[in-house]
Order: structure tokens, then sequence, then C-alpha cells
């Protein structure tokens, strides 16, 4: 997951990663590192060539037991919501032998995240927009209770997504021209098409072009439930000062 290969690398141990998934491009250092696949299609064969002494991974259960099957430690670490970020942070720096770098980055994380907060309150004013965050043009949308739920709600936004859905629902489409938010989140190549869906040119985020559209370099920081959360959640502020009604 390229949230623990950010995390590690925070704590200052990135000399010590052999490999990372296909998706880890952040800090520099790790693009040139072998790649070995993901979560459903790990590479077992690279991955005991080079002989590590832990994996660390997102719960997955086909390649912990292989792995462990062919006598190589695995650390599983899942990061769903955002009190997973500091423990994840905590777990780490224990696995790695320096917790007291791991307290040290979870304590710089929360000033950070703290510090985003306050700006973005005084920024909006007092302005709650209700919101929506795709995903995934499923559409797949982020709910109240996952990662990005609840940044979002940490800015004093309304999530048109409601807790019963799950932290990642697949929705009908109509299911947003009804709840007709005053700002939606995306990306860039999903945003292209956006007033194009049936209904949606209806929706009052798009009729007023209130529109947060994210490159993938800033959604990396987003998405991602590491150490750079604070940076993702500037990215959102930022753009909610600008386009909130």
């Amino acid at each position: 997951m390229p949230s623990l290969t950010e995390t590690v690398c925070a704590l200052g141990e990135c000399a010590r990663l052999v490999a990372t998934d296909r998706y880890s491009n952040w800090p520099a250092q790790v693009r040139d590192l072998p790649k070995a696949g993901g979560l459903d299609d790990a590479d077992i064969e690279l991955i005991v060539s080079l002989q590590p002494d832990l994996v660390i991974l997102a719960h997955a259960t086909r390649t912990t037991l292989r792995l462990r099957e062919l006598g190589i430690a695995t650390l599983a670490v899942e990061t769903i919501d955002f009190a997973d970020v500091a423990r994840s942070v905590t777990r780490l720096g224990a696995a790695l032998g320096i917790p007291g770098k791991a307290q040290a980055l979870n304590r710089q994380i929360d000033a950070s995240l703290q510090a985003v907060v306050s700006t973005a309150r005084f920024r909006l004013g007092g302005r709650s927009p209700s919101v929506y965050y795709e995903v995934d043009r499923g559409p797949y949308a982020a709910g109240p209770h996952s990662f990005i739920g609840e940044m979002l709600m940490r800015l004093g936004t309304r999530n048109i997504v409601t807790p019963d859905l799950g932290p990642y629902p697949k929705l009908n489409p109509e299911y947003v021209v009804r709840r007709n938010p005053d700002v939606i989140f995306i990306s860039a190549p999903d945003a292209l098409d956006l007033g194009n869906r049936p209904g949606w040119d209806h929706v009052r985020a798009i009729r007023e072009h209130r529109l947060c559209v994210f490159d993938r370099d800033i959604s990396d920081t987003i998405v991602r439930p590491g150490p750079r959360v604070a940076e993702g959640l500037r990215a959102i502020a930022d753009c909610l000062a600008r386009v909130s009604p």
C-alpha cells in the first residue's frame, strides 16, 4: 500500500525498503525500487527472491498465508478510518524498532491537522456546504465513516452519503441528483464528462461550477491514509474556501 510505504519513509527508514507495491511513488527514492504487484496479485516469487525480514501489507489473507507458508514474516496494517493513521504509525514504529520516532511523527501529523482545520474553519466563516466526494466513476463515493469522509467532516461539511451505506458505497447515479450537493470533489479525468451524465446537469454543484478537481499528485495526498494527510486536508480546505456557496 502506498500509505504504508510513505509512513516507513516519513519515519526516516526509506533505506530499509527493498520493494514496494506498484502504486508507491512518494517520496522520489522509492520509484526505482522493484514493484511487487498489489494486494490481489502480489508477485510472491519476487518477494521471496528479495529475502525481506518483514513484509508490511494491508489485510490480504491469501498473500499473507502464502508468505507465511514460505517462512516470511508479515505485518498486516489496516488503514480505513482517521484514527488508523496514528495506529499505523505506532505499529510500524514498533516493528522497525523506532517507537520514539513514531511518537514524534504522530505529534507532527496531529499538529499539522489542527492547524489546517483551524485555518479552514475561519476561511469558511460558518459555511457548511453539502458535499459529494467521488473516489471512482462507478460512481463510488466516500461515505461519512470513511477516511476521506472524516476529513470532510472535520472541515464542517455535510456529506450527502448517509452512514448506513458504508464507507465507500457504489451509488445509483440518481442518488447524487436527488441529494443535489453544493460541492463535488472528483479526479481530473473523471471530471471531463461530469455534466453529460444523465440528469447531472441539474445538480447544483455542476450548474454553478462548484467543483474541486484534483490532479493525480494532489489526489494521492487525499486518498492515502498516511503521513501526508494534512496536505490532503489542506487541498480540500483550499478548494472549499474558493467554491463553497
